[in-house]
């Protein structure tokens, strides 16, 4: 899922992770590998959101799904494995229609 800048700071305040900037040279290689994406970082390596179909009230929810663990706990490479689904969900605000 490809977040706006609303939806990343709400993901942000949830999930304890750093978002890739869109510019960053790393992210064509992301895409190539992963799809169209926003991508995070965090201490167990790289992960996406992935929307969570389910009615809720309060807004939309996303999955966290880990993509990566670091390789060797040092923070510098990442080993690709199949996505697994984490049990953290992250809950977006509801649109407001005006």
């Amino acid at each position: 899922m490809k977040m706006n800048p609303a939806q990343i700071e709400q993901t942000l305040h949830q999930f304890n992770a750093k978002a890739i900037p869109p510019a960053d040279p790393i992210m064509s290689q992301l895409e190539k590998m992963f799809g169209d994406h926003t991508y995070f970082l965090d201490s167990k390596g790289l992960n996406i959101v992935e929307p969570v179909n389910a009615d809720q009230d309060n807004g939309p929810l996303g999955v966290v799904v880990n993509l990566a663990d670091w390789e060797a706990g040092d923070g510098t490479m990442l080993k690709p494995h199949q996505p697994e689904k984490t049990e953290l969900v992250v809950q977006f605000e509801a649109q407001r229609h005006h």
